[in-house]
């Protein structure tokens, strides 16, 4: 009977003997500065050359991703559509072809007297500082607390009144007048890119789902789905939401006789996108941009349209905004604090449906696989 040499199992290395070697191997690199050193250099070029490349890419990642939210934001209707019947290819043209008349006529109708009135608007700023300092609202108001407020307007008025101090401190602002080539390029760029996206969303989230293992596809396509769902359901109701803060703004500055309507309901649209805070912020805006023509009329639009603020809350917002995430407001007002920081009104619009999002994952994945650990 031969003796047969059976081979020792396996055995795992115990973790104290792993933390050893790794220790060594680090030390081993220390032996060796030159090679440790041109790795860290080698590591912080490409570091750098990335932030530069991402730099240089903003706007171009900035369209892109202002044509997937607008797709996400399109992509209910279509599937609304595509329950009734019609294919997705006939209801992707309806609603395209929609939100294209749409655009042309906010482009034709809404924005070139908007435009031509905030012109008007900055131009009226010195005078109007002057008519409300010589109105007796104003001079009473002036008699009990003092000359402080006068003497902060007048500085204002004639800080104002210089065209320089005016580009200064709107450069970002008065330089979009100058780049109307390069909105309009940017525009439809942002309207082929809503296009595609569109039209490829069913087959980006099919191959999407191929990159995690079949036991988790169904898992995976469940919560894309929800979360692409809530996005477009969020989207779409802040832009009907600030429709119809826009909408009922321009209609009050015209029955109360208010100068540049035009303006001022193309800034309570973009003001109101912002979650939470931008019907606060606007209200505020407005009040005392009429409170410069007639401190009667802005208490009036005041009050009205803290009533209209509290309509909009308790009615509106939960019959829009039913199929959206729900998001604690700290974290709306958190998120639009960053967001807006980072991207401007795109990304205090985009930073909610994000927490929405990840949220979601917190609920449906990380915490369910915490309450299975025993």
């Amino acid at each position: 009977m031969s003796d047969v040499t059976t081979p020792a199992p396996d055995v795992p290395e115990p973790a104290p003997a792993l933390r050893i070697r790794r220790r060594r191997g680090i030390l081993a690199s220390l032996d060796r500065p030159f090679g440790l050193g041109f790795a860290l250099a080698l590591g912080a070029l490409a570091a750098f050359v990335l932030g530069v490349a991402l730099t240089s890419l903003s706007t171009i990642l900035i369209y892109i991703a202002l044509a997937i939210f607008i797709a996400l934001g399109l992509d209910p209707v279509v599937k609304r559509l595509e329950r009734h019947g019609m294919s997705r290819p006939r209801g992707i043209a309806v609603v395209f072809g929609a939100f294209t008349v749409v655009l042309i006529v906010v482009i034709v109708f809404i924005l070139p007297p908007a435009l031509r009135q905030i012109a008007e608007f900055v131009r009226s700023i010195p005078d109007a500082i002057v008519q409300f300092q010589s109105s007796d609202w104003y001079q009473g108001f002036e008699a009990q607390i003092g000359d402080v407020v006068g003497t902060g307007l007048d500085q204002l008025a004639v800080f104002l009144s210089d065209p320089r101090n005016l580009l200064a401190i709107g450069g970002g602002v008065l330089a979009v007048g100058f780049g109307i080539g390069n909105a309009i390029s940017g525009a439809l760029i942002v309207i082929v890119l809503t296009l595609y996206f569109l039209a490829s969303l069913t087959a980006f989230q099919s191959a999407f789902y191929r990159l995690a293992p079949a036991r988790d596809r169904g898992t995976l396509a469940e919560l894309t789905e929800t979360i692409t769902d809530s996005v477009g359901a969020y989207l779409i109701g802040m832009v009907i939401l600030a429709a119809c803060n826009a909408a009922f703004a321009t209609i009050l500055h015209i029955v109360l006789g208010l100068p540049f309507p035009a303006f001022m309901g193309l800034a309570a649209f973009l003001i109101t996108l912002i979650p939470l805070v931008g019907p606060v912020l606007y209200w505020i805006f407005a009040s005392i941009v009429a409170l410069f023509t007639n401190p009667v009329l802005a208490l009036i639009f005041a009050v009205v349209y803290l009533i209209y603020m509290q309509f909009e809350a308790y009615l509106l917002t939960p019959r829009v905004m039913n199929k959206a995430i729900a998001v604690p407001g700290a974290l709306v007002i958190i998120g639009a604090l960053v967001g807006g920081t980072l991207l401007g009104l795109l990304g205090a619009l985009v930073s909610i449906p994000v927490a929405a999002a990840i949220l979601l994952i917190i609920k449906q994945v990380l915490i369910p696989r915490q309450d299975a650990k025993t």
